[in-house]
């Protein structure tokens, strides 16, 4: 029998309602801040070896459904011809952002192999190292987050260069998200066939668009993407914060599992995305700083609008957030799995 995180993205029935979460690996736990002391973010990224090790960290140290392979989506575009750094205290930082069309004319779309070949050596190696234990998730950036890294240099509030460009030459804007999504659709792909049984596509930015501009100027980009990496035979989860004005899109968009955040109700969010598709979330990160019982309230009311439907795999609305308490996150996990309607499946 297929492991309960596969069951529960195909939408069949399972013995628990599996959990994961995103960024399971990282500051928050020990064994990452000692190897970080060594190691900068892209030395551990790129070097297959210690990706693995970090991957494996969060499923020695709790009773998870899957393990996620530890990497950035930001690297494919160093193979675009950008220069990323991480400056500490700042982030990700891209010394030659794009600006104009000609900078959009001048980018490469490498191969997977070629650009992030590491990653997806990471990918093989872990499936190794879990021997079945428990699925692995590969993942990448979705075209407009990756394009707004681009476009802004970094991280951004309000999106202003990357809607600029949008609007004031829509014709590089189509071109630039083409690229990318050939590029990120050769990667998931790429992913799937290292070993990855899952692939999740990150459209953390894609809240800051109306839902007409989401429509015109990054559905077919997604799209194009998701069906790519179905392509493979593998579930995709297509996950999106401040989403809930498009929510409908995001669907339409694709994906097997649509990851929603705690700004909806789990229960309000299936019902406007359909019987037809499974669902990832939806606790809020912030929520893991709270008195164990209080988590395991707010995991209970989750839970319930669930309803034992199968199809809800749970996680966080997005990331966990460094100096998070170690124990609450095992606590919620084990609660999850001891959910009252949790039953047996033959």
């Amino acid at each position: 029998m297929s492991h309960r995180f596969l069951r529960a993205c195909r939408r069949e029935p399972v013995d628990c309602t599996p959990v994961w979460f995103m960024r399971q690996a990282g500051r928050y736990m020990a064994e990452y801040r000692k190897l970080r002391e060594k190691h900068s973010i892209l030395e551990v990224v790129k070097t297959p070896e210690l990706a693995v090790e970090v991957t494996l960290q969060p499923i020695n140290a709790f009773d998870l459904d899957a393990a996620i392979i530890f990497a950035d989506i930001l690297p494919p575009l160093e193979g675009m011809g950008l220069e990323l750094e991480f400056v500490k205290g700042k982030g990700p930082v891209i010394h030659n952002p794009i600006r104009t069309p000609a900078d959009v004319e001048a980018l490469r779309v490498p191969s997977a192999e070629e650009t992030v070949g590491f990653t997806l050596d990471a990918i093989r190696l872990a499936r190794r190292e879990l021997d079945g234990k428990v699925p692995l998730i590969g993942f990448s950036g979705a075209p407009f987050t990756l394009a707004s890294y681009a476009i802004e240099g970094g991280s951004s509030r309000h999106y202003k260069l990357a809607k600029g460009l949008m609007l004031e030459h829509p014709g590089a804007w189509h071109t630039l998200m083409d690229k990318l999504a050939q590029l990120i659709g050769d990667y998931l792909r790429g992913q799937a066939e290292a070993g990855a049984q899952a692939l999740q596509l990150f459209d953390s930015w894609v809240g800051a668009l109306s839902p007409n501009d989401y429509r015109e100027y990054v559905l077919p980009y997604s799209k194009q993407v998701i069906k790519q990496a179905q392509s493979a035979g593998v579930p995709v989860i297509h996950f999106g914060t401040n989403t809930n004005g498009m929510l409908e899109l995001l669907r339409e968009a694709g994906g097997d599992v649509i990851g929603v955040d705690w700004r909806i109700h789990l229960d309000d969010a299936w019902r406007r995305l359909g019987d037809d598709v499974a669902i990832q979330g939806n606790l809020d990160p912030v929520m893991l700083f709270a008195p164990i019982p209080e988590i395991e309230r707010r995991a209970a009311d989750i839970l319930q609008r669930a309803g034992n439907r199968p199809g809800h795999i749970f996680n966080l609305g997005h990331g966990i957030l460094p100096e998070t308490p170690v124990e609450h996150v095992a606590a919620l996990a084990d609660f999850v799995h001891q959910w009252p309607g949790s039953r047996v499946v033959e």
